[in-house]
C-alpha cells in the first residue's frame, strides 16, 4: 500500500487543494529575499531619521518611494554615497527627483452656489 507513486500523487493534490505550487513558492521565497536583502541594504545606507522619512513616504507614495529606494541602491553600488544619508541629503534627493518629474495639475474646485447649506434665502422662510 506504500506505493511511492501514490504518495506523490497525494503529495501534489495537497499542494493543490492549499493553493500553493512549488514555482510559485519559489517565486514567493525570492520575492521575499530581494526585499530582505533590499531592506537590510537601506539600512545601512540611510539613518534613522530618513529611514523614517522614506517610511512615510512609501505609506503615502508607494511608486515614488519605490523609485527613490531604486536611486538610493544604485547611488550606493556606483559609489556617490559614501556614509549614511542623513534627513537632510534625503530631502535634497526627493526635491531633485520632484523638479525632474512632470507634475499633474489636479485640481479641486468647489462651486458654493449649489451647497444648499449656505444659502441665504432660508432666512426669508422663517421671518427673520
Amino acid at each position: 500500500m506504500d506505493d511511492p507513486e501514490l504518495e506523490a500523487i497525494r503529495q501534489q493534490r495537497l499542494q493543490q487543494m492549499q493553493g500553493s505550487n512549488p514555482d510559485q513558492q519559489k517565486v514567493q521565497e525570492q520575492r521575499q529575499a530581494q526585499e530582505d536583502m533590499k531592506n537590510s541594504m537601506l539600512s545601512q545606507l540611510l539613518d534613522q531619521d530618513a529611514r523614517a522619512r522614506l517610511n512615510t513616504l512609501k505609506l503615502s507614495k508607494p511608486d515614488k518611494a519605490q523609485m527613490v529606494e531604486g536611486m538610493i541602491i544604485r547611488m550606493a553600488q556606483m559609489g556617490q554615497i559614501g556614509g549614511k544619508l542623513d534627513d537632510a541629503s534625503l530631502v535634497k534627493l526627493l526635491e531633485s527627483l520632484n523638479q525632474q518629474m512632470p507634475r499633474s495639475n489636479s485640481t479641486v474646485k468647489f462651486d458654493r452656489r449649489r451647497a444648499a447649506l449656505d444659502s441665504d434665502d432660508d432666512d426669508e422662510d422663517y421671518g427673520i
